[in-house]
């Protein structure tokens, strides 16, 4: 199964995120993270990342209920800039709301919508898909 080089977290829970971290550990899911807070810290740094010709995630997993920039303001601003990589987005959020679902599907770059906790079996899911969109 091929490993992600780089996976991004945007998510302002420290304790989801260092479960995450640790989970991705145990999943053999990536070589390294990139953790942002708030969309807007995310949306900042990976703009640099992308005028900069620096390495992108493969993967972002992203919350939708944050502080400053939310997940949905992330993906309106995110999705206008050019980028020749193609990046997965995964939300992965606590919010059942169908609506919220609904939405999500009306992003192309959106590749999954999952109810948190994310679990090992739901990381090698991913890798096991990984390429194949």
């Amino acid at each position: 199964m091929k490993k992600i080089e780089l996976a991004c977290i945007i998510d302002d829970d420290p304790i989801y995120v260092f479960c995450t971290k640790r989970i991705m550990v145990l999943a053999d899911f990536c070589e390294s993270f990139l953790i942002f807070h708030n969309g807007k810290e995310a949306l900042d740094r990976l703009s640099v990342i992308i005028q900069n010709d620096e390495h992108l995630p493969e993967v972002i997993l992203l919350d939708l209920n944050m502080p400053v920039m939310d997940g949905w303001e992330f993906l309106e601003e995110f999705t206008k800039i050019p980028v020749a990589k193609q990046i997965t987005i995964y939300i992965v959020t606590s919010s059942i709301d169908p609506e919220d679902v609904e939405k999500a599907k009306q992003y192309d770059n959106i590749n999954n919508y999952i109810v948190k906790p994310v679990t090992v079996e739901m990381l090698k899911e991913i890798l096991l898909n990984f390429g194949k969109n």
